[in-house]
């Protein structure tokens, strides 16, 4: 056990997996056995032992019905899934690994010793579900044997052989349940991954990494100005640009999943989108910590004007921090207003936050193409 159980945490640890891990009720003995051999740093994110039922709710985010379920497995390995995306720092793929349990201790129980464990990726989720043999072991035998559950989970998620045996009864068995999703937008659809990038080549996936420049928008009709504006932000900031869409709005209804389709087609063999359903730049933030939006001068009244947050001076000073504490900045570029081409400098910014906004100079980028002149163009033909 002890020479296989080395083989599959190091091939977890040489995966390029990046795991945050959530147990409950057991599983720390899998936390001590992936720390104590070399190279855990290149596989956990962190490790959280939510073990009342206060600390539970307060990380899935609910009071779920029961903390030892199928259900409460799922949510805590959700929950994981959603700290791995907060705290990555790079593409390697994340996994959010959790185990909810109650076994034997210190007095009687009337229900069943069982354990749930959970996994969930960008491309599904699964329980893996055990009912143990009351008596037949003690909280040790119990607690290692959930343990071995984890570190099987966690290492076919690595694509790592699978070394390591479960030693159950014949009254003992697995029971799994889950979903994985055909696509990554079905995905996103059914709300399993806060994000999709559609590669110009036309692949997808989900929740990817993004470290430079996100130029929002509805491109409803991508124009040679949107083009423009990502080569002339991507040489400034040195770092590739990408396009967002959010497929909600805030004062609209949200994007039917046809219009979507034809708006991600536009952008076939033009560069790399992705959606959303983040409509306001301080939630757009969280998905992108470390990003520099490209935005116009038009966004950027916006951005800085309490009107737009039900007039309250205070809302918008929260939502720019919010911003600003996620790593983020803005590139302004200048536009055309009353025949008269307006830039950063004519736009009142809270002195606190004057420095996460530059200017696109006029002269490195202009661009009078408006997007609903072409639409109106095209309604005229």
């Amino acid at each position: 056990m002890e020479s296989k159980l080395g083989a599959t945490i190091q091939g977890i640890h040489d995966s390029p997996t990046l795991a945050a891990f959530a147990v409950a009720g057991a599983g720390s003995s899998a936390i001590d056995w992936l720390l104590s051999v070399a190279g855990a740093s290149r596989t956990a994110l962190e490790i959280t032992v939510p073990y009342s039922e206060k600390s539970f709710s307060e990380y899935i985010g609910h009071q779920p019905e029961q903390t030892v379920s199928v259900e409460a497995s799922r949510s805590l390995a959700h929950a994981a899934y959603d700290r791995a995306l907060r705290l990555r720092s790079d593409v390697r793929p994340i996994v959010g690994v959790a185990c909810t349990a109650t076994i034997a201790t210190d007095r009687t129980k009337r229900g069943d010793h069982r354990g749930h464990v959970g996994l969930w990726t960008s491309e599904g989720w699964s329980v893996f579900s055990l009912t143990l043999e009351k008596g037949l072991r003690d909280r040790a035998g119990e607690e290692q044997l959930l343990s071995v559950l984890i570190l099987k989970t966690l290492a076919s998620a690595c694509d790592v052989p699978d070394l390591l045996e479960l030693e159950l009864s014949d009254s003992e068995h697995i029971e799994e349940s889950g979903e994985i999703f055909d696509t990554a937008l079905d995905a996103f659809n059914k709300e399993h991954i806060s994000s999709v990038t559609f590669v110009s080549d036309g692949s997808s996936q989900g929740d990817v990494y993004h470290q430079g420049g996100v130029l929002s928008g509805s491109f409803n009709p991508l124009h040679q100005g949107h083009q423009d504006m990502v080569s002339v932000a991507s040489r400034n900031l040195n770092a590739p640009v990408i396009y967002e869409l959010s497929v909600t709005n805030v004062d609209k209804p949200p994007l039917r999943d046809d219009v979507v389709r034809e708006r991600i087609g536009q952008f076939r063999d033009v560069g790399d989108l992705v959606i959303t359903k983040a409509p306001v730049f301080y939630e757009k933030a969280q998905l992108f910590p470390g990003c520099t939006f490209i935005i116009g001068w038009d966004t950027m009244v916006r951005l800085v004007d309490p009107k737009y947050y039900d007039g309250e001076h205070a809302k918008m000073i929260l939502a720019l921090n919010q911003i600003q504490s996620a790593g983020c900045d803005f590139l302004v570029a200048g536009r055309i207003n009353d025949a008269t081409f307006k830039t950063l400098a004519d736009v009142k910014i809270p002195t606190v936050f004057q420095d996460i906004f530059k200017e696109i100079p006029e002269s490195a980028f202009r661009s009078d193409i408006s997007s609903t002149e072409i639409r109106l163009a095209s309604r005229n033909t």
